[in-house]
């Protein structure tokens, strides 16, 4: 099975499938510009009698989405190289997969419409290139299998945002890719009646989200200004109906002042990192549309959507998808009760089909994936993100979850962004510390007075003992604080 060739199949050629603030392009025309690269593919790649593992380095945008296309409708194996990598990250990907070609955007603009008709995309936007010219080394022998590779019908290899740990390169066939974003429209219902405003790095998001609404026949809006003025014209001008993206953004659209309520937008969907409820909020006082929170997870997806409760709860995550069961569990493996942080387990579809390095080709426990995330279930069955497995810090046998530490800082006004690390200590195993940046560099707040603020809201085990004032928070490629 082929997932484009299959979403080719659903729509006709001449629905409209994606504007990109300069042309609207249909189904059609994204095939007719998807197939030459397919075929550049194939005939670079034939010598090798296999799928090919192709990474591909492209800005956000139309290009990408067709030249992605392309690798996969060529039944080759997509490997995202985001551009924030440096080139020692990604000649290590490079290594790390084995790629056999990189696909390189060339940087030129898309051809000029001709008159009486629109031309398909052409393969100057990007050079073929064995990896190892760009890597600079000879033959790469793979770290796994290639024929228990081979035998996944893989269509995509994504190595995780690295928050705390080693990422071990996701792998995912066509198979699982079609069942995860069907589970996924099950809770958001997307159609090809919705125009979805595009706010994310396809590099780490298009072989779900892009995908979903290719097959459910939506139109995608891309806007390549990331200012809010610019985004909500576009929402306007569009009537954008829904829109994915993360927490920074939706806090950067709630704190418009302009006139416009954004009448045609039924659904808003956070997602990349814990959304704090100050946004989800503001978002909703400016818009009056409420702003669902979900877990979405590399390696399952989004399997959790708060769906029912985001006005009530907008810190919730929801309740699980009905395609997915979620148990939480202690360190032994038992489930915990309700109101007790456990670690997050799902069944269901579309969970990854093998990690890559260390080759896994059976990562679940009984059909579940441990995820690491430490969550809690209330009462009435919604999730609420905790923090991570891995990032807990351990004071004197009490366990402090940064993330609730940092949503405390984050709230006071001399406070910006922050981080809290844990730190070793020889009395108390380790000590929370924490690192901002203050709303104003020329007046930054006083240790003393964050202590204060911190203590009138969480525990004392909890509380920073020291702060340090720096100018950024490391982020992973996805939004998330990363942590070592």
């Amino acid at each position: 099975m082929n997932l484009i060739e299959e979403i080719a199949r659903l729509h006709p050629d001449d629905a409209p499938a994606v504007h990109d603030g300069r042309r609207l392009v249909t189904y059609g025309e994204l095939f007719a510009g998807a197939k030459p690269v397919a075929d550049a593919i194939r005939d670079a790649a034939a010598p090798l009698g296999r799928r090919p593992r192709v990474g591909l380095h492209c800005p956000n945008g139309l290009d990408y989405i067709m030249l992605a296309m392309g690798i996969l409708l060529a039944d080759a194996c997509l490997v995202p190289l985001a551009e924030e990598l440096t080139a020692e990250e990604r000649d290590e990907i490079t290594r790390t997969t084995a790629l056999d070609l990189i696909l390189q955007h060339g940087g030129s603009s898309p051809p000029t419409p001709a008159a009486g008709g629109t031309p398909p995309w052409h393969l100057e936007l990007l050079t073929c290139l064995p990896a190892v010219a760009s890597a600079k080394e000879g033959h790469f022998e793979p770290a796994f299998p290639e024929d228990e590779f081979q035998a996944l019908n893989p269509a995509f290899i994504r190595f995780s945002s690295g928050t705390t740990g080693t990422s071990k390169g996701v792998v995912l066939s066509h198979e699982s890719l079609l069942a995860r974003i069907t589970a996924a429209n099950e809770g958001m219902r997307i159609g090809p009646e919705d125009r979805i405003l595009w706010m994310l790095p396809m590099a780490h998001h298009f072989a779900v989200s892009i995908v979903l609404y290719l097959h459910a026949g939506a139109l995608t809006l891309l806007e390549s200004s990331p200012t809010r003025e610019d985004v909500l014209a576009c929402a306007e001008r569009h009537e954008a109906t829904v829109i994915y993206g993360s927490p920074f953004h939706f806090a950067q659209l709630a704190a418009d002042r302009g006139d416009f309520d954004w009448p045609s937008l039924r659904l808003a969907v956070a997602t990349a990192a814990k959304l704090p409820e100050a946004t989800g909020r503001a978002f909703h006082q400016r818009f009056g549309t409420p702003l669902v929170q979900g877990l979405g997870i590399i390696e399952v997806g989004l399997s959790v959507l708060n769906l029912d409760a985001a006005l009530k709860k907008p810190g919730s995550l929801g309740k699980p998808l009905p395609a997915y069961t979620v148990e939480l569990r202690d360190p032994d493996g038992r489930t915990v009760a309700d109101g007790t942080p456990g670690e997050f387990h799902v069944r269901g579809p579309g969970l990854l089909d093998a990690y890559l390095v260390p080759w896994n080709p059976n990562p679940l426990q009984n059909g579940f994936f441990a995820s690491g995330d430490l969550v809690m279930r209330d009462a009435d069955g919604h999730l609420t993100l905790v923090g991570r497995l891995k990032s807990v810090i351990n004071v004197a046998g009490m366990k402090v979850f940064p993330e609730e530490v940092e949503a405390v800082l984050n709230l006071h006004p001399a406070v910006k962004a922050s981080r809290v690390l844990g730190r070793d200590h020889p009395q108390m195993g380790q000590i929370p510390v924490a690192e901002i940046i203050p709303a104003d560099p020329e007046a930054p707040p006083k240790p003393a007075a964050l202590q204060r603020y911190c203590r009138e809201h969480i525990s004392a085990y909890k509380v920073p003992l020291r702060y340090g004032v720096v100018d950024e928070i490391p982020l992973t490629a996805s939004g998330k604080v990363r942590r070592h």
